[in-house]
């Protein structure tokens, strides 16, 4: 698997799609979801100047990413899978943003453990717009209960970034399209309901649909089996 090649070629796709879309050249970033694939794996990324990683179990960044750090202490982790709140103390440690905020009790959590360090982390509100299966908020107005509580001053370690979405594990462009669309809606919604907040990332588009996604206005794509391979479920 040759994964600085695949990296540079996914690279090259999502330049075109940026191009073919009329958007700003460098406006979409690449996170290389790294859940299952190992440091070395990662090593060969990062030496080819990728810095931004997703991973999805907290387990696993415990596992990998003290060595990671050290190999190149410029990395940012975001987490990309649900988490469970007796998971957000080490999570919150190591991470720069949770992407899959999806309820208020896992904010309130997220405060709680970044109070206790000082820390203040980014996080992105995770919309469900796909299959029954996939976690999120269920609505809109779920999430702005949670967006409102962040307003008035709950919550002062968390930082509102943005959005996340997963579309269906579908054929169908036009379903995948829907996905996306749906979630631009209600970002461009919540830019004008939370004016105060810097609401400009939208964490949509993976390795079978990313350049759907940033037609629709991604400005994140979570890319894992494209650039590692498939992923070794043993470990």
């Amino acid at each position: 698997m040759d994964i600085q090649n695949n990296l540079k070629n996914i690279l090259n796709k999502i330049n075109s799609a940026v191009q073919k879309s009329g958007r700003e050249p460098g406006s979409v970033k690449l996170m290389a979801v790294s859940k299952f694939h190992t440091v070395e794996e990662i090593k060969q990324t990062i030496d080819a100047g990728q810095i931004l990683f997703g991973e999805n179990r907290v387990q696993e960044v415990c596992e990998k990413f003290d060595e990671l750090f050290a190999y190149k202490n410029d990395i940012q982790l975001h987490i990309i899978g649900s988490l469970q709140t007796n998971k957000v103390k080490n999570a919150v440690k190591y991470a720069n943003c949770i992407q899959s905020v999806d309820r208020i009790d896992l904010l309130k959590e997220i405060e709680k453990q970044c109070a206790k360090i000082n820390k203040t982390i980014d996080v992105l509100f995770e919309l469900h717009t796909g299959e029954e299966s996939k976690a999120g908020f269920e609505s809109k107005e779920e999430m702005f209960k949670a967006m409102d509580l962040i307003a008035n001053g709950e919550f002062p370690h968390i930082n509102p970034k943005g959005f996340m979405t997963m579309a269906p594990f579908t054929d169908d462009k036009q379903l995948i399209r829907k996905s996306f669309k749906e979630l631009k809606a209600v970002a461009d919604e919540a830019k004008i309901k939370y004016s105060n907040f810097d609401l400009g990332e939208l964490s949509m588009g993976m390795s079978n649909d990313f350049e759907i996604a940033i037609e629709e206005g991604s400005t994140m794509v979570r890319v894992g089996t494209a650039i590692f391979g498939e992923r070794d479920y043993s470990k």
